[in-house]
């Protein structure tokens, strides 16, 4: 279990550099912060940022929307959270992805929606923000080629699975999405916290390497790589050259693309440590195979499998999208300032504040399908309790960041320009 926490934590770690590099990509091309412009016009002009009819519902109507609790707080509050998540992927360098269906389901919005709206989300930074992979390096074409292909499948497959939900019953497709969600962010939550008492008792330097460390070939990587199943694809060559049957791939990028369909994430969590400790491959090899084929999982899976079934809400997805890209810039700038042990420790705290919101929800829908005895009150009170806990500590945690980064600004001026710091030394000497 350990392991396992650790290699979902080193996926996260690469996502996270990748968000915050995309993000600088986007912010500093003209064209495409004019392109992030028209395409946030729903969430500028207030006139359709409250009304949204104009739209049309394969992109987000508000036709498509309807089951969903609609207010205009749900827009600016879609914003709030997109800064949430990126002071977490800025300033932690991990997990910040993980908070956005949870904390668009607290805000009233269905499952279903906040799943498609979030991968969409990721699907627009990617596209957005795009590098050439070749300056990231280790993206292999052949192994991002199977994988997309096996990926093409899982994704459909949790695609149809969650709209069969939704359509049978849309409570029991909230439970289901909410109880997945209890499962990751309590294990990742509680070994998080642990680990930040771990850190704090041995005092140990904090590390934000994305790739991690090395990583050994595991037994079943080795049986693996030794079965002659075609096509098989050479990689890692300057590791004296590997080869994995393409199937194995392919099956590992279904699995992958079936959990980030039913969650709405990037699916690096479940990519990372199938590919290092099933298939054999490298670390450096995996992150950046896998970064690679987001845009095309992602695109895929938001379009054809919510999209087109109105299951995106278009202008939650872009206030995400606004307010990532700019609390990832200050969430990264502020590590400058703020103790890694610190850090941690809010991480923790967030990702437990996600556990306990969609643990709080359950038993008011399982009161309302009919499996347990409860008070609608009653229901309705443990699941508003939730919300606030929820929003109340990330709101402490995206507080006390901004708070700092602020209050640290002439010392964070100082790191960033040369001459504004030889002039402050010359002056305290």
């Amino acid at each position: 279990m350990k392991k396992l926490y650790e290699s979902i934590m080193q996926a996260s770690r690469a996502h996270a550099q990748w968000e915050i590099k995309t993000s600088l990509n986007i912010l500093k091309n003209r064209k495409k912060l004019l392109i992030l412009f028209v395409m946030a016009l729903p969430l500028l002009i207030p006139a359709m940022a409250h009304a949204a009819s104009v739209l049309p519902a394969v992109i987000g109507g508000k036709s498509a929307y309807g089951p969903s609790f609609f207010s205009a707080s749900t827009f600016y509050g879609s914003i709030a959270v997109g800064v949430i998540a990126g002071l977490i992927t800025g300033c932690i360098g991990a997990g910040g992805g993980f908070v956005i269906t949870p904390a668009l389901m607290s805000l009233g919005v269905k499952g279903i929606l906040a799943v498609g709206t979030d991968m969409f989300h990721i699907f627009a930074k990617a596209i957005m923000g795009t590098v050439l992979h070749k300056k990231m390096g280790n993206v292999h074409y052949g192994l991002a080629l199977a994988f997309v292909i096996g990926s093409a499948i899982g994704v459909t497959g949790g695609g149809q699975i969650n709209r069969a939900l939704f359509n049978f019953n849309p409570v029991l497709s909230d439970f289901v999405i909410s109880a997945i969600y209890v499962v990751l962010l309590g294990f990742l939550g509680f070994f998080a916290l642990g680990d930040f008492f771990k850190t704090r008792k041995s005092a140990s330097k904090d590390s934000c390497d994305a790739h991690g460390g090395p990583v050994g070939m595991t037994s079943l990587g080795v049986k693996l790589q030794s079965i002659n199943l075609k096509p098989m694809i050479k990689f890692d060559q300057d590791l004296g050259g590997r080869k994995i049957s393409g199937v194995f791939v392919a099956v590992s990028g279904a699995i992958a693309g079936f959990c980030a369909s039913i969650l709405g994430v990037g699916g690096g969590f479940v990519t990372f440590p199938m590919f290092v400790y099933g298939l054999g491959i490298s670390t450096a090899t995996t992150v950046g195979t896998d970064i690679f084929q987001i845009i095309f999982s992602a695109g895929y899976g938001s379009i054809t499998q919510y999209a087109l079934y109105g299951y995106v809400f278009y202008t939650l997805a872009m206030g995400c999208l606004l307010g990532s890209i700019f609390g990832i810039q200050i969430g990264a700038i502020t590590t400058m300032v703020v103790p890694g042990r610190q850090i941690r420790a809010f991480y923790a705290i967030a990702i437990l504040a996600g556990f306990i919101n969609r643990l709080s929800a359950l038993p008011e829908k399982l009161g309302s399908m009919g499996y347990i005895t409860l008070a609608p009150a009653t229901g309705a009170l443990i699941s508003n309790l939730g919300v606030w806990i929820f929003f109340g500590l990330v709101a402490f945690f995206a507080i006390w960041i901004i708070g700092t980064f602020i209050v640290n600004l002439p010392k964070l001026r100082a790191q960033s320009d040369p001459e504004f710091k030889a002039t402050e030394g010359g002056v305290s000497q």
